[in-house]
């Protein structure tokens, strides 16, 4: 056997063992899955559906405006567009890997003049030359090198939903407390207005010789520490104002929502929620797709410890003469195969394998974590809901009552029966027990969003 022959045998030997990829196989994690949700019945076995179109969810909630601002997080959220960035950056990465499975060509020309040593004459040296190489996947290292990528590019595509989401999710929370804030404002406006004209009935009776002044100080100081009250929840609602140019993209002093006195509408959760929570929440998908990223990363490591091989060849012509340089009498060539392996590190490759060991680890521990914590947010957000809607029941009779005792003692002091101060607490009980049946919807509100970010988007 010729030389040649044997170096064709030798590349062809190894590249029959392409495909033969070190490192251990992907398996998802396994988890331990509670059989159902402590707040909420109608479990169902989990089919991945991270890539789900989760629709317009924003739009259960009947609000126009707010529909709008949700498509322009979309467009120009500055958090989303990183994220596409990241993601835009893992496709590149994916595509370098990738080409590890071409050969690299390149070409060389050039024209040297130069003297030899220990001469006295000049010589040219022209060339022209093509070469190529080409490394057999033998071990897998390339191949687990695409698959790691390929991982990664799923993540950042979820990384991408999650950012909108959140950013979205993030978007409904400051509008509803922005629109809370509005119907406070309304409510306490209401009740200056009322307070005006108890202040004015109390100074008639003054005059009139029936009411002590000190009732006066009283309808004063009360109408006062409301119109306080109202000038206060400015600040709460031009910082939330703020917030939502920033979610949307603009800057604070181009963007202004006039007020709204009426509340998105609270939308019922459906009985028997589903596990939508392991299909459709971006945020799990990335964090199982990280790992599995890490193991082709230990495939990667432990392939180094193997030797590579690589086919190399070159041809071209050599001359001293530039314009004879293309014949065939200058005309040379090379090919052969080249086996390189390392020797000796001091441990370099095992403590890389080792990192790449400890990073799936870590990446199988924060996945787990992640789903952990979205069953706690699915209960959290559940519970919230169905303690909440007992309290709105309850805060609304205590309103009508409070409504009621107003009235009485209204018509007391009047008569004469009771003193200013009576009037005085029924009216701030009144206004205490609306301000929290407002708040309540808010927080049933928040409640909802919270509970539509933890299940991925919608539970339709």
């Amino acid at each position: 056997m010729t030389n040649k022959t044997g170096s064709i045998f030798l590349a062809l030997a190894f590249s029959t063992l392409a495909g033969c990829a070190v490192g251990p196989d992907y398996q998802r994690p396994a988890i331990d899955i509670p059989a159902a949700y402590k707040e909420s019945s109608g479990w169902k076995i989990a089919e991945p559906r991270d890539h789900a179109q989760r629709g317009k969810w924003w739009e259960i909630y009947g609000d126009p405006l707010f529909n709008t601002l949700a498509q322009q997080v979309e467009v120009s959220n500055q958090n989303v567009r990183a994220a596409e960035a990241q993601y835009r950056q893992a496709l590149a990465l994916l595509g370098g890997a990738r080409a590890g499975y071409f050969p690299t060509v390149s070409g060389d020309l050039s024209a040297d003049r130069g003297q030899a040593a220990g001469t006295s004459s000049t010589v040219n040296a022209d060339r022209f030359s093509l070469s190529a190489s080409w490394e057999a996947d033998v071990w897998g290292r390339i191949g687990r090198s695409v698959e790691s990528n390929e991982a990664s590019v799923e993540a950042g595509a979820a990384d991408l939903q999650s950012a909108l989401l959140s950013a979205q999710s993030t978007l409904a929370q400051t509008y509803f407390q922005l629109r809370v804030s509005d119907v406070q404002s309304q409510l306490l406006r209401r009740t200056v207005v009322a307070y005006e004209r108890s202040l004015q009935i109390t100074r008639n009776r003054y005059e009139a010789g029936v009411a002590g002044r000190i009732d006066v100080a009283q309808a004063e100081t009360q109408l006062k520490s409301t119109q306080a009250q109202a000038i206060d929840l400015g600040v709460q609602r031009t910082q939330l104002e703020h917030a939502i140019a920033l979610l949307i993209g603009k800057a604070p002093a181009d963007f202004r929502l006039e007020p709204n006195y009426r509340l998105p509408l609270l939308p019922g959760v459906p009985v028997g929620l589903p596990s939508e929570l392991l299909e459709r929440r971006p945020d799990i998908a990335a964090a199982e797709r990280r790992a599995a990223a890490a193991n082709a990363q230990i495939g990667v490591a432990q392939a180094a410890f193997f030797p590579s091989l690589s086919l190399g060849g070159s041809a071209g012509y050599q001359s001293t003469t530039f314009a004879n340089l293309i014949s065939l009498p200058n005309r040379f060539w090379s090919l052969g195969p080249a086996l390189a392996a390392t020797l000796f590190d001091g441990g370099a490759r095992s403590a890389l394998k080792e990192q790449a060991v400890a990073t799936y680890d870590k990446n199988v521990a924060d996945y787990r974590q992640t789903v952990l914590t979205g069953f706690q947010e699915v209960e959290n957000n559940l519970s919230a809901l169905r303690i909440l809607s007992e309290e709105a029941k309850v805060q609304r009779e205590a309103a009508q009552s409070a409504a009621e005792s107003v009235m009485l003692a209204d018509n007391q002091y009047q008569a004469g029966t009771v003193s200013y101060l009576n009037v005085v607490s029924a009216q701030a009980a009144s206004l205490s027990a609306n301000r929290s049946s407002i708040d309540i919807t808010g927080r049933r509100l928040l409640a909802s969003a919270a509970l539509l970010k933890a299940l991925g988007g919608s539970w339709r």
